[in-house]
């Protein structure tokens, strides 16, 4: 039970990361989704071999400083170009 549900988490985010393309927002959402279902992979992994769990808050402090990037660059698209959707871009073209 325990290592199936992450596993559907997992795949929930990236089937949500497909379909949302459109939108920074989403995407970064889902990213975020998809990094909260490994941690919770990695810590029942880790609990049930009684591991310590220091990797995990490594794991977790990076997830977060790669939130922040993220959201930072969604600010400065945002301002720069009034949006996020992707196709509204010029640099991508």
């Amino acid at each position: 039970m325990f290592y199936f549900f992450p596993m559907f988490m997992y795949f929930v985010g990236v089937s949500v990361f497909c379909s949302k393309r459109k939108h920074l927002l989403l995407m970064l959402l889902s990213l975020e989704f998809i990094i909260l279902s490994l941690y919770f992979y990695l810590f029942v992994y880790l609990s049930f071999f009684d591991y310590e769990y220091y990797l995990c808050m490594i794991f977790i402090t990076m997830s977060v400083c790669e939130s922040a990037l993220g959201l930072s660059i969604l600010v400065s698209l945002i301002r720069t170009h009034g949006n996020d959707y992707f196709q509204s871009f010029n640099i991508l073209w």
